[in-house]
């Protein structure tokens, strides 16, 4: 299933991780949190450069573009605790991130795959986490629905490469999306419904992954 580089790298990419969730606190942000969080990142997007030559120019583009505006988006977060509109830029770039990842999974879409069942499923699963969130949006409310429909767009479209792509793609890529929705649902719920104990593990150790299954699905593609 994985390359030995992608191992190797899998390995590397874990301790990253792990030593940034052991050694940082988003609450109190040391210089280990400020160097270790944009590392996660930055290690993945050179992975995916070195290692996705045979991919076509434009699938590699747009999956670079769319590591790089995730990570202004993880720099962008990290000083929230400065200003709340560093919230505002960070979840800007992240939906741009997602409107990157639509794109590259568009291109690799199953046009005789409908989406009707998959968007049902993941619409009662966003209007369930809304349900809880609603009253606690505030000025937030139109931002936070504008993110939404664009992250389950992302995973729909990643449902959709079902039968056009090899199935190993196929599962890393669905893996991703999933964990990207758990990622920012857990994230949601923190801030604006009620916070909870091991957030920041949880929200970190989820999308860190996300990125890498995206990742490693989109390398795969044949």
């Amino acid at each position: 299933m994985l390359t030995k580089t992608e191992k190797t790298f899998s390995i590397v990419f874990i301790l990253v991780v792990i030593i940034h969730l052991l050694f940082s606190d988003s609450s109190n942000p040391n210089l280990i949190h400020y160097i270790t969080k944009p590392l996660i990142l930055i290690s993945l997007i050179l992975f995916f450069i070195n290692n996705s030559t045979h991919l076509p120019f434009r699938i590699r583009q747009l999956t670079t573009l769319a590591l790089a505006f995730s990570l202004l988006g993880d720099i962008l977060l990290m000083f929230v605790n400065s200003s709340s509109s560093f919230f505002i830029a960070g979840l800007v770039s992240f939906l741009i991130a997602h409107i990157f990842y639509i794109i590259v999974f568009n291109k690799t879409r199953n046009q005789n795959k409908k989406p009707t069942i998959i968007l049902a499923i993941l619409t009662i699963y966003a209007l369930g986490i809304f349900y809880f969130l609603s009253n606690s949006l505030g000025d937030m409310l139109i931002p936070v629905i504008l993110y939404m429909t664009i992250i389950l767009t992302m995973a729909t479209m990643a449902f959709l490469r079902q039968g056009s792509v090899n199935n190993i793609s196929y599962k890393f890529v669905v893996a991703g999306a999933i964990l990207f929705l758990i990622s920012d649902s857990l994230l949601a719920i923190n801030k604006f419904y009620t916070p909870f104990s091991f957030a920041d593990i949880s929200i970190i150790f989820t999308y860190s992954l996300a990125q890498l299954f995206i990742v490693f699905g989109i390398k795969k593609q044949q």
